[in-house]
């Protein structure tokens, strides 16, 4: 069984470990440089504000270990926020792990009130239920990203290697289909 590893500085973590617990996967969470020494196979990075997340990574002395990890291939699955936080180039912002080629733009689908729902398909998985809340979206890919999703043209959901990022999240929505396929990417590797 993996264990993933669930990024809990703020920001929706508990959400993504409801849909871990409900699809019997393994995790702990990452609070400080102190959780790095224990083992575990992937990573999750949830949505919330990247700045903040950005700004704790580096207080709290994790952003270098995470870096590396995920540049050696650590499975990584970055929502919202998680996104910007794996991004080489934010727009309307400052790079964090900058280990996935894209580009984002921050808040690209405005503020809160600009918070919205679609149903389209990801991956080869069929249509799904997307919930973007002050969503980024991936502006720019570099060779090697491939696109899982578009929303109004604009893409929503894209995969480097073990790096999966998504604009919307799919953790407050009964549907696991990206949980199970970032858990079969996962799985590949080891």
């Amino acid at each position: 069984m993996v264990t993933v590893a669930v990024l809990a500085l703020q920001g929706a973590f508990l959400e993504h470990e409801k849909v871990l617990s409900r699809l019997g996967a393994d995790f702990f969470e990452i609070r400080n440089s102190e959780d790095l020494k224990r083992p575990f196979d992937a990573l999750i990075i949830p949505g919330g504000e990247s700045t903040v997340m950005g700004k704790l990574l580096r207080e709290l002395d994790i952003l270098e270990d995470l870096r590396r990890r995920v540049a050696d291939g650590l499975p990584v699955f970055g929502t919202c926020a998680g996104m910007i936080v794996l991004a080489k180039d934010v727009e309307g912002g400052v790079p964090s792990l900058a280990t996935m080629d894209i580009t984002v733009r921050r808040n690209a689908y405005g503020r809160q009130l600009g918070s919205f729902y679609a149903t389209e398909s990801f991956a080869d998985r069929g249509e799904i239920p997307m919930t973007f809340i002050r969503a980024p979206y991936i502006e720019k890919v570099g060779g090697g990203v491939k696109i899982l999703s578009r929303v109004d043209g604009n893409i929503v959901a894209a995969r480097q290697g073990h790096m999966l990022a998504t604009s919307f999240h799919p953790e407050i929505t009964s549907d696991t289909t990206v949980h199970e396929y970032f858990l079969e990417m996962v799985a590949s590797r080891n």
